[in-house]
């Protein structure tokens, strides 16, 4: 996962030194007024989105495996610890009951 995010990252940091080096050369044309620095970060970030769905694909479904696994187990642990509460509130209902 971690691996996922830090991939998406670089991504990200790659298109915004790209777009802030064409908005730099004035190639693609500078926000209005001082809103220079949000349009770069902004088609930096629009730009990065795509590029990241197609690219990381393989490394995306690792990632949500790995998570899905995290579920599993969190599930079970939950089922288990249902069933030992459930347990244990049946024998203090019969202790109860036969005192």
């Amino acid at each position: 996962m971690l691996r996922y995010t830090l991939m998406r990252l670089g991504i990200f940091v790659a298109c915004l030194v790209v777009v802030w080096g064409l908005v730099y050369s004035g190639i693609v044309p500078r926000g209005l007024g001082g809103s220079n620095g949000m349009w770069v970060v902004l088609l930096a970030l629009v730009i990065s989105a795509p590029i990241s769905f197609v690219v990381l694909r393989g490394e995306r479904d690792r990632a949500s495996a790995q998570v899905v696994e995290r579920v599993e187990r969190v599930k079970a642990n939950f089922e288990a610890n249902r069933s030992q509460e459930d347990a244990a509130v049946d024998e203090a209902a019969r202790t109860r009951s036969a005192s």
